[in-house]
């Protein structure tokens, strides 16, 4: 097999060491150099001495979990090899050869021939964009988990809030949540503190209300609404430290959000994991492949398997996926048959197909 870099070297990352082995071939001699360094910064600094003196034109590490990082950022401030970031699913070892050297000889050898395809590693500002879109997400999945410890804590107590209430941090269910941790019990005060514009009826509303709450639940149900409060807080932080971030690629962003349904929100997160540099990708095709959105393809003695979506880029995967249902809901499955995946409603995209209404 040819060999497209006769120096190079691989690298198996951990949590407290790095084992790099460093392969040269000249002719048909092939031999390689191992070494084992910290994961401290000096000692990651030691590694890139190493390879820039060994004269290494490539190098490359699988992505393991965030460990990889740290050794990557201090790598790419070397301009003598190009660093190349590898799926640890792709890059399997043969089984019962595993060790840390051999791990680090093996990356050496697919890197050395060209097998491996290097992952996207987007630039420094897109990466803190990044993180900040993440952690937003995290922290609005925290607020949904506390709303639904919340609504545990009322269904303990026989408050069916639930039930009257579309959205119990609502202005009505906030005012009935601070009176019962207050120490309000009378149903029809409860009730009182409800807005006019609420459709439910007012008997619907004292029934309710009308539970068993104890100092135990409203314990619980001011803890919970202190979590949410402060997690809203720190989302509406997040949020400003973001726009902050994205004012170079602002005119990319808001080109996003002509599009149906995608918000201000996923305009953000799409920037921030796929980059404003489409030169990466070959063809639309291949971003759709890499966000895995398109069907696997798993055939074999000519029947095809398996045709599920792969997992890919959760985050990606999730933001255009529900800009793609807001986009449905916005325009319509009638003037785009494209949208919409009901069954009850595949004949009549069929025929929407064959002769589509005019938009």
């Amino acid at each position: 097999m040819e060999v497209l870099h006769a120096r190079c070297a691989g690298l198996d990352v951990h949590s407290r060491q790095v084992n790099a082995c460093v392969r040269v071939a000249a002719g048909r001699k092939v031999t390689t150099e191992h070494q084992e360094f910290a994961t401290t910064t000096a000692g990651l600094l030691d590694l890139a001495a190493w390879l820039s003196e060994a004269g290494c034109t490539h190098v490359a590490m699988e992505a393991t979990g965030v460990y990889w990082k740290p050794v990557w950022h201090i790598l790419e401030d070397e301009e003598s090899f190009t660093l190349v970031l590898a799926n640890a699913q792709h890059i399997r070892n043969v089984p019962g050869r595993k060790s840390d050297r051999k791990d680090a000889a093996w990356i050496a050898d697919l890197l050395a021939h060209g097998l491996i395809e290097g992952s996207f590693v987007p630039p420094a500002p897109i990466q803190e964009l990044r993180d900040l879109t993440r952690t937003r997400k995290q922290l609005v999945g925290e607020v949904a988990r506390h709303t639904q410890r919340l609504q545990k804590t009322l269904e303990d107590a026989n408050v069916k809030l639930t039930r009257v209430v579309t959205d119990i941090l609502g202005a009505s269910g906030r005012a009935i949540l601070a009176a019962l941790i207050a120490g309000e019990t009378d149903p029809e005060r409860l009730a009182d503190c409800t807005d006019v514009r609420l459709k439910a009826s007012r008997a619907d509303i004292v029934a309710a209300v009308h539970g068993r709450v104890t100092a135990h639940h409203r314990f619980l149900l001011q803890l919970h609404l202190t979590q949410i409060d402060a997690l809203r807080a720190a989302v509406e932080n997040v949020e400003r430290q973001a726009d902050e971030v994205l004012l170079p690629f602002r005119e990319a962003a808001d080109r996003l959000t002509t599009m149906p349904g995608v918000s201000e929100t996923a305009a953000r997160v799409i920037v921030a994991e796929i980059g404003v540099d489409m030169s990466r990708f070959p063809s639309a095709g291949h971003l759709v492949s890499w966000a895995g959105l398109c069907p696997r393809l798993d055939e074999s003695a000519g029947k095809r398997r398996s045709t599920r979506i792969r997992h890919a880029n959760p985050w990606l995967k999730t933001a255009l996926i529900q800009a793609a249902w807001a986009a449905a809901r916005k325009t319509g499955a009638t003037c785009n048959p494209n949208f919409g995946a009901s069954r009850a409603g595949a004949a009549r995209r069929r025929r929407l197909w064959r002769s589509p209404p005019p938009c």
